[in-house]
Parts: C-alpha cells; structure tokens; sequence
C-alpha cells in the first residue's frame, strides 16, 4: 500500500502534495511526510544553490533536483491544458535555462537606520532580503548589487525607498532607478562616477516624470535577431537570451516556408527580426510607441522584411480579413492572454498559428477558442527561463486541418 505522506507532485504555487492531498511546503517527489511532521528527503530533493533561499521570494523551487524541476515545468504545461479539456498531444521535454543566466531583474531598495538593503521581497511580504549572492542573475548583474547598496548608503536618506531595475543590454548593464530624487552637485557626481566605475551602458532616473537619461556614452541596443535594436527604459525583453533562443527556436521550426507572418504583441521584435529574411516578409504588430519605434527603426536601419504598425490589439485586433492575407500568425500577449484577438484569429483560414504564452492558465482558455474554431494544438514546448521559480512559458503551434 502507497504510504499516504508520499510527495507524489509538485502543485502550482510550489509545493508538494502528499498521495493523501496534503500539501507541504519545500517537499520534492519523492520525499515523505512522516506521521510526526518530519519531512523524508527522497532522490530529487536537493541542496539550495543560495543562501538566501527560501526566505527571497525570487526563487520558490531551489530544493528540486534538475529532474523534478524539469518535471515540474512540463506538468504545469500540460496540467493547464487538461485542466480545460484539452489533450496535450506529445510535449516536447522542457527545456531550462541554466543559473547565472537572467539578463534582467527589478530589486528593491531600502534604508533601515544607516544602512540599505536590496535585493528580492520575500514572499507575500514587503521585507526586503539583503541580497549577498543571486545564483539566478547574470553575473554582470549580481556584480552590481554592493555597488549600489554602498551608493544608495552614501546618501544618508532615513526615507529612502527605491527601485532598481537592472538589464544586461549589448553595451553592458542598464541601470534604471525610481524613488531617488538626484539634487545637487555631489549626487549628480556620485551617480556619474558609480556607472563609470562600473561600466554602466546607461543610468537613467525616474523622478516622477518617466526615466530619464543621466548616463549614455554610447545609444543601448539589444541584437534580436542577428539586428541590433535601441533598448528604451523598461521595455520588455525576454528573462534569460537562453529561453529566448528557446523559444524563436520552436517558432522558426514551425513556421518555416511561411512567406508572410504577422507577428502580434510584437514587442522591439524579439520573432519578428528572426523570422523575417529571405522568402518572409514580417508585419510586427505593437501597442507600446517606444518599443514600436525602436522595432520600426531597427527594421529601416538594416534592411530587414519587418513592417512595423502601431496598433492596440487589446482595442483593435486584427480581423478575419486582415488576417487571412497572411501564411502564418504568430503571437506573444501579456500575461493575461489575448481573448480579442484570439476571437479573430479562431474565424480565419490561417494555416499555422505559433502561440507563445507566459501564462499556461490564460494560454489553456485560448487554446480553446482556437481549437472550437477548427484548429488543432500540433506542438507544445514547455520553457523554464525563470530558473527555480514558479513562473513557466511555452510555445505552441496550432494548425487548421
């Protein structure tokens, strides 16, 4: 008889639950909750790679072995699927993106007498853990974690309160910081000779009027694609280049032959730059003016197939007819999904749609639509680029028979 107190999963929020539906935090498959409250290791428990764990909020499933948390990725893909009547198919192995690989990250500043903490909040809390080491952040990034805490100290602000949101672009790291205000010689000094010293591509400063520029030698681009792209504050950008490659990886796989592909929520054109070449041409669909832009200009620059039109596929999805002119569909919403959009594209004769979703849930009730519609889910790649955190994304390829 199965004993009762057998991790037999991990759920959603990242713990484990028993044979008997229990659930216990950091438990692993495998492990055992004994009758006293103990917790058995089994195989696939593992050593956290950081102290800070679990207490940081960044990471909630440190305590998986590569296996389980491989595992872990691919069930939440096909759980969602399921969980909407959908069957799954055959789903690719989940593909993770290795430590010290996140290329972007926003940690939270703080003073606490004289001194300032930053780093992560911890989970469901607004406590701050004092960053000493990042398994999960490029080390370019880790790097800059002291440096900031002894420039933020240095202003001796009892109130101080900030946000730094970090990215590693083609010309090194930006730096982008909200809830400082820079005032007087000595500030505006110690914040030029903060991002010399440490080979800052750019330092801007939000103080309650958007960011602004305070430090650029040279204009910050991100290559996607094989082109160089201006980078504007805070536009989006996939986690890690790893799962990025991931993914544009499945999408050209399944869209190859595609003369036309009409990328939507295109973003600075992380798919459309690396579909769009020789025999495709690329419409890039973007509601966000910086990131359109910088996709628009990138395209004109370097004589790329990639057409850029600034539209709110939220307000004003692409309908039936205009989406029939097109081989191929491919989309990346928000987290939320793309009920509006997806409604148009279920009513079209598009033969291949790649659906790339940060969300199972919101992808599952979308795939719906498409399926109720006609099509039908031909490929399924579950990606873990949110290294040892509950966070999973995917690309998916549906056809029309």
């Amino acid at each position: 008889m199965t004993n009762p107190g057998l991790i037999i999963r991990v759920a959603a929020k990242g713990e484990g639950q028993t044979v008997d539906g229990r659930y216990v935090a950091l438990a692993a498959p495998g492990d055992v909750l004994e009758a006293d409250g103990r917790l058995t290791h089994g195989p696939d428990h593992a050593a956290p790679s950081c102290r800070h764990f679990p207490a940081c909020g960044g990471c909630q499933l440190q305590h998986l072995s590569e296996a389980a948390l491989a595992a872990y990725v691919g069930g939440r893909v096909e759980g969602a699927a399921r969980g909407q009547g959908l069957d799954p198919g055959e789903v690719a192995p989940a593909h993770l993106s290795p430590p010290a690989t996140r290329r972007r990250a926003t940690l939270h500043a703080q003073a606490i007498g004289k001194r300032v903490v930053i780093g992560f909040r911890e989970a469901g809390s607004h406590k701050i853990v004092d960053l000493r080491e990042c398994p999960v952040l490029a080390p370019e990034l880790a790097a800059l974690v002291g440096p900031l805490r002894r420039l933020l100290e240095a202003r001796s602000e009892r109130s101080l309160a900030a946000d730094v949101a970090l990215t590693l672009a083609d010309q090194g790291p930006t730096v982008d910081m909200a809830g400082i205000r820079m005032e007087g010689l000595a500030q505006t000094e110690a914040l030029l000779d903060f991002a010399r010293d440490n080979g800052i591509a750019r330092l801007t400063l939000n103080q309650g009027d958007g960011p602004e520029a305070v430090w650029e030698p040279d204009p910050v681009t991100v290559t996607l694609g094989g082109v160089p792209v201006g980078l504007p504050p805070g536009a989006f950008l996939q986690a890690t280049r790893d799962g990025e490659n991931a993914l544009v990886a499945a999408a050209q796989g399944w869209l190859e032959g595609a003369a036309t592909v009409a990328d939507l929520f295109s973003g600075l054109g992380t798919f459309a730059f690396a579909l769009a070449g020789p025999g495709t041409k690329v419409l890039a669909v973007e509601a966000a003016r910086d990131a359109h832009m910088a996709c628009q200009s990138a395209a004109r620059m370097h004589g790329r197939p990639v057409h850029a039109l600034h539209r709110d596929l939220f307000r004003n999805p692409l309908q039936k007819a205009e989406l029939d002119r097109f081989a191929a569909v491919l989309l990346d919403p928000p987290r939320a999904g793309a009920r509006e959009q997806v409604l148009q594209l279920a009513t079209s004769v598009v033969p291949r749609i790649v659906y790339v979703s940060c969300n199972p849930a919101s992808w599952a009730k979308d795939a719906v639509t498409l399926i109720e519609g006609g099509y039908r889910l031909a490929g399924l790649v579950p990606v873990g680029q949110f290294r040892w955190s509950t966070h999973v994304e995917l690309a998916s390829l549906f056809v029309r028979p």
